[in-house]
């Protein structure tokens, strides 16, 4: 079973991928629309805050000592 995306035209559907399956090869179709409203990133937003209710203080503590440890200079001064 594959997914893919695609339009529809009529009775067309024109697929965004190829399937990979011959040239009049029968297959069985579930359509399911898609919001037209949707945009890129928003299903992301949408469970940004899935793990809230999981979320600690030491996740905290340990999101800023990773954003610490990134703004720490690791180049080497060359001497001239």
């Amino acid at each position: 079973m594959k997914t893919t995306h695609g339009k529809i035209h009529g009775r067309t559907i024109e697929l965004d991928a190829d399937l990979g399956l011959a040239d009049g090869q029968q297959v069985e179709v579930h359509v399911t629309p898609i919001s037209q409203t949707e945009h890129w990133g928003d299903g992301l937003r949408r469970c940004a805050g899935a793990l809230a209710s999981e979320w600690t203080e030491e996740d905290d503590h340990i999101l800023e000592a990773i954003r610490l440890d990134r703004k720490q200079e690791t180049r080497q001064e060359i001497a001239r």
